[in-house]
């Protein structure tokens, strides 16, 4: 999490920036939608032909976390799998949602400054939380 204090010189130039961000999100957001289905489709092959293996072999499918360890706060996973893939995935398309909701309401919140007239002489100080408006700031250049 970063938070910033961005200089803006207009309501337009604040609702461009939002606007942008929204559009590279939605584009991330895409992009990780489609490899999720890819993923996705590669992990369910890989349970049935796993499950069919055991079944044949005799054994039971054994959850367990061999080949992960924890160093600090980071966990490294050693011999990665689909479904090792599959789950960072949609963590991080949970997050590009959450991303896009927050900008999108960001954006609907700052409507009001749409209809601001002459702001000459007017700086707009934003507070920004991971790029997103928290507080703005009119200051008198």
């Amino acid at each position: 999490m970063v938070v910033e204090i961005k200089e803006y010189d207009s309501a337009e130039e604040i609702a461009e920036t939002l606007d942008k961000a929204i559009s590279e999100t939605k584009s991330t957001l895409g992009e990780y939608l489609r490899r999720l289905d890819e993923i996705r489709a590669l992990a369910e092959k890989s349970k049935k032909i796993r499950e069919v293996v055991m079944k044949l072999a005799g054994k039971k499918a054994v959850s367990n976390s061999l080949g992960e360890i924890t160093i600090g706060n980071l966990t490294v996973v050693l011999d990665a799998n689909p479904f090792h893939e599959l789950t960072a995935i949609e963590e991080v398309v949970r997050s590009q949602q959450e991303r896009l909701l927050v900008l999108q309401k960001a954006r609907e919140a700052l409507k009001w400054m749409d209809q601001l007239g002459d702001t000459e002489g007017l700086k707009y100080l934003v507070l920004e939380n991971d790029g997103v408006p928290e507080r703005i700031l009119f200051k008198i250049s």
